[in-house]
This record gives C-alpha cells, structure tokens and sequence, in this order.
C-alpha cells in the first residue's frame, strides 16, 4: 500500500513530503522523502530503486486516489511490470480497511516525530522507519523485521552499555538511542490511540 504524507516543514534538502510504502504481509515499511514536484518520472525511478529493487515487483498496491497513482504513466507502469491497482476512498476504508488503519497510524507517527525533529526530519526519517519496523505489531504477532527477514533484528541501541573505549562514536549512538526512544514513544501513543 501507498500514500503520502505531504505539508511538512521543507528539510535541508528542499523535501516536503514522506511517501509511505507498506507491505501489507509483513507490515514493513519505507518512508521515502520526496518534494511534492517531484516528476513521475522521479517517483518511478525512486519506486524501482527504494521498493522493487529492495522486494521484487508487487503484486498489487491498494492506494489512495492521490493523483500521482491514477494517472495514465503510473497506471501503464504498473501494467507492465504486472501489477494491479487498487484504489480506496478517504470516506470508504471499507476498501481495505487494514491499509488504511496502518497508513493513518504512520501518518500520525511521521507528524509527531516531524513536529519534534522540526527542520532536521529528514535526517532522523531512517530512525523513524527503523524503529516501526522493529516495533511489534499486533497483527502479524511480531515486528515487520521479523517478519520480513525471519530473525531478530541486531539492534546497535544499548551498546552504550559496553566500555565506551570499545566503541567509537559514542556522541552518535546516544543521540541515535534518543531519537528512537522518542520515536517509540510516539509510535505507542499513536497505536495505542
């Protein structure tokens, strides 16, 4: 499933815009920032490099009627690599209920996290992703990671913990360990709500 989490702050790198990727097996995730002008050219190259490069070519995608997936480029793309669309309502989730229940979750998370990164989102978007995919899930009985890769993921939180004269970039693994406490924290508060 995708859509599209647009407004936000412009980052840095002019990007305005997070387009969520989902598989709806494993609920894993990708967000891939983008600025909303991109061409569909770029969004394509991005979708061939960030999703199919990374899994294979999806079998279908349940979306959104954002305009960017109902044109005629997006539609013929899809067709030749063998792909089926679907389109969901804003009014009717009935569609696929589940994708839009999760998509309105990341959306939430991505706001909050946005609001307190402010200007730096951008750079802690890899931290947001990693920390949903490694959040369990309800649905599936465990995280997306695991049910992706089918392990645990090695996770580089806590290494603090060893002597610090074994690790160097200390300074980076404390801020990476914050920026994912509060990102889990807001993880939990937007499924719990």
């Amino acid at each position: 499933m995708m859509d599209f989490v647009s407004g936000l702050p412009l980052s840095p790198s002019k990007k305005d815009t997070i387009w969520i990727v989902v598989d709806r097996l494993t609920k894993s995730a990708h967000f891939i920032p983008v600025r909303t002008d991109y061409s569909l050219d770029k969004l394509a190259e991005l979708y061939i490099s960030q999703v199919v490069g990374l899994h294979g070519v999806p079998i279908s995608i349940v979306s959104d009627s954002d305009l960017k997936f109902t044109t005629r480029f997006w539609k013929k793309l899809q067709d030749a690599l063998g792909t089926k669309l679907h389109f969901s309502t804003i009014f009717h989730p009935q569609t696929d209920g589940q994708s839009e229940q999760i998509i309105q979750i990341l959306k939430d998370m991505l706001r909050y996290c946005i609001l307190e990164f402010e200007g730096t989102w951008e750079k802690y978007l890899p931290l947001i992703e990693f920390a949903y995919n490694n959040s369990f899930q309800t649905s599936i009985k465990i995280a997306p990671y695991e049910a992706l890769y089918g392990r645990k993921c090695q996770t580089p939180l806590f290494w603090t913990k060893l002597s610090e004269n074994n690790i160097h970039g200390v300074d980076l693994i404390e801020e990476t360990e914050q920026k994912v406490k509060v990102i889990s924290k807001s993880l939990k508060a937007t499924s719990d709500r």
